[in-house]
């Protein structure tokens, strides 16, 4: 069976009807609820097994797992407007994250806490350009996630090695290992998916990623 990766990206608006008669605290409550039951479904679907909240548990550092599933991975992530689920029966160690392009923040402040000295000067070249800037930082956290490590690891300690015209590369740190990613910035989103770099025979072997867009029709997109 080929190592591919599939990745699933939906709006949250097509996966939870939020009722805003409910409190702040209820309705986020009720959207986690609609996005685990469909993280259960989509694993279904992938497994043709029946998933439920049960089924699914945390590692000592927060990340997920499938009880009893240990061949198969996954990893999830969401912004405000979008959910990413990432699956796959032959790559270890899969992390995902997704950040909107129009969100709100304090670019300069956080490049300066989270970004290693690398990544700040590359950044402070292309002029402070916010593409760039959600590039490294979801690389970051989908390695990170991937990794298992969490925050054990300083941001502004792993150099993501992420560049303004390639959407895709390889990092690795002491702690963690090597890790490749692939980004992809679709319209408002930027999507990066992170998974343990294994070599072959003949270097490094990379999956076929399969993008999977719910939000109007279905696209497929292969790993370049």
């Amino acid at each position: 069976m080929a190592r591919t990766i599939r990745v699933e990206l939906k709006k949250i608006k097509d996966i939870v009807q939020v009722d805003y008669n409910l409190s702040r605290v209820e309705q986020i409550a009720q959207r986690k609820q609609a996005i685990y039951q469909y993280r259960n479904q989509s694993l279904s679907e992938q497994r043709q097994m029946i998933v439920d909240d049960h089924a699914i548990a945390l590692s000592d550092t927060g990340k997920p797992y499938w009880v009893g599933q240990p061949s198969f991975h996954f990893n999830h992530s969401h912004s405000q407007n979008y959910y990413a689920l990432a699956m796959s029966e032959k790559v270890a160690d899969l992390g995902v994250d997704v950040e909107e392009l129009s969100r709100k923040v304090r670019f300069g402040a956080l490049a300066q806490h989270a970004f290693h000295v690398d990544e700040l000067e590359l950044w402070q070249q292309v002029e402070q350009e916010k593409s760039y800037w959600f590039k490294v930082w979801t690389t970051k956290e989908a390695v990170l996630k991937a990794s298992g490590l969490g925050i054990r690891l300083n941001l502004n300690e792993l150099n993501t090695q992420a560049h303004p015209m390639h959407n895709g590369g390889m990092c690795n740190h002491p702690l963690i290992g090597s890790f490749a990613y692939q980004n992809f910035e679709l319209g408002d989103v930027m999507l990066t998916v992170a998974w343990r770099a294994e070599q072959s025979c003949r270097g490094y072997a990379l999956p076929q990623i399969e993008l999977i867009q719910q939000l109007h029709t279905d696209i497929k997109k292969p790993l370049d």
